[in-house]
């Protein structure tokens, strides 16, 4: 196999979740570029089935399947309906979270039920996700790719509920490569700041503000992340390129 073919996804199926908007999105036409077909499940039908228009016109198949991740049986039957239409999951995309209220918080001053909402949402989704994909990747096995954050590293001021979702998601994810090797690989993807609609409305910034902010931000190669990057890193780490990695986070924040 040339090296550049080790970066391929032909034949393989993967699931996306929260994949109708945002860096969901841009990893689901990601995968579908590098030649996998692609089922995105998120709460909103008219997005998924946005998402599913472009993967087609990629020439693979694509397929909308309503999820809320924060229903445990919900995430079963998201494998069940992937396998019976696309096929067996080869590839697991943890991705759907953020904050539920588009509310940062500090950790004394979070109700619990927020306190809650944010660890269903970030983490409780990430564990039943993966044991979903665990149950319906058969013995050929697959990849289970968790997108965690930059906030996961380091004292996050007034964002502690979803940094410690991330934290956790990041142990997660080294237990389980443990426990699910040699047949499946566990990682995960840690983006920096990407200026998507569920960025501006948690963090305030407006389009226009994106610019300066990139400049005094103390990012080294002084940009924002696009969705595409992270995209890039998923399909790598999905990748039969990356057949030796598992148990590892990868950081993709522009140096910071």
């Amino acid at each position: 196999m040339a090296i550049i073919d080790s970066f391929r996804l032909d034949g393989q199926v993967a699931v996306v979740t929260g994949g109708g908007k945002g860096i969901g999105r841009g990893i689901a036409l990601c995968l579908a570029e590098a030649g996998a077909d692609v089922a995105v499940a998120s709460r909103n039908i008219d997005d998924l089935k946005d998402v599913v228009r472009e993967i087609e016109k990629r020439g693979r198949k694509g397929f909308a399947v309503p999820t809320d991740v924060t229903v445990t049986g919900q995430l079963d039957a998201l494998g069940d309906r992937v396998a019976a239409f696309l096929g067996t999951p080869t590839i697991w995309i943890n991705n759907a979270g953020g904050l539920p209220d588009a509310t940062p918080r500090y950790l004394t001053r979070t109700p619990e039920d927020r306190w809650d909402a944010q660890i269903d949402l970030n983490l409780k989704s990430v564990w039943a996700g993966s044991t979903a994909a665990a149950k319906c990747m058969d013995e050929a096995g697959g990849v289970i790719i968790n997108i965690s954050s930059r906030t996961a590293f380091g004292p996050q001021k007034k964002n502690g509920p979803y940094a410690a979702a991330k934290a956790a998601t990041n142990s997660l994810t080294e237990t389980l490569s443990v426990e699910l090797a040699p047949k499946i690989r566990v990682n995960a993807v840690a983006p920096g700041p990407v200026p998507t609609q569920n960025f501006h409305e948690s963090t305030g910034i407006s389009e226009e503000e994106v610019p300066e902010m990139e400049k005094n931000m103390g990012i080294p190669l002084q940009r924002f992340g696009k969705v595409e990057d992270i995209g890039a890193a998923v399909v790598f780490m999905a990748s039969p390129a990356a057949s030796w990695i598992t148990g590892q986070c990868l950081y993709v924040t522009g140096g910071r």
